[in-house]
């Protein structure tokens, strides 16, 4: 092919369908060089170190996570062990609390049995008085009845001059005994 050939044809008609110009091959190849190796030295070591922070940032959380769990772990582990305390505790107020109603209820029972003594004596004494009192009132009753019936006696037996006369001495008695 000929130098005016070249320029008579058509620019955008390769000499093969797959394979474009070597000069196009050649500025292609060492521009992409170029900018490899820019991107290698320049922009790698910020990937790096991008890279080398997120791994940082991760296994910092993973850590945090990590004594999160042992610090959850551990307060479950108190938990439990409080449960049990109080599990103890609540079996000894339960016993001290046994305890005192037992106390108070043979207390109260001490108590109770001091006061039935107390008002079976009362009963006993108000019982005593109260069969004094029957009895005195009894002999005043038959004294009253003797004193009514002999008066009833006497009157029947006694004519009115002689009950004038046992009237009028025993009027004399107790004016002399005054």
């Amino acid at each position: 092919m000929n130098f005016l050939n070249l320029l008579a044809a058509d620019p955008a008609e390769t000499h093969h369908w797959l394979l474009p110009e070597t000069a196009e091959i050649i500025y292609g190849g060492i521009a992409s060089v170029i900018v490899i190796g820019a991107l290698a030295k320049f922009a790698l070591p910020q990937f790096k170190k991008f890279f080398a922070a997120r791994t940082e940032r991760i296994q910092k959380e993973l850590d945090a996570s990590a004594n999160d769990l042992a610090q959850a772990q551990a307060d479950a582990s108190k938990i439990r062990t409080a449960l049990g305390d109080i599990a103890s505790e609540k079996a000894r107020l339960m016993a001290d609390a046994q305890a005192q109603a037992d106390a108070l209820l043979k207390d109260g029972r001490a108590r109770l049995a001091s006061e039935v003594a107390d008002m079976e004596a009362k009963a006993d004494a108000d019982i005593a008085a109260a069969a004094a009192r029957g009895s005195d009132e009894l002999r005043t009753e038959i004294g009253r009845l003797a004193g009514v019936a002999t008066d009833r006696a006497l009157a029947s037996v006694l004519d009115d001059a002689t009950q004038q006369q046992l009237i009028e001495n025993f009027i004399a008695k107790v004016g002399a005994g005054r």
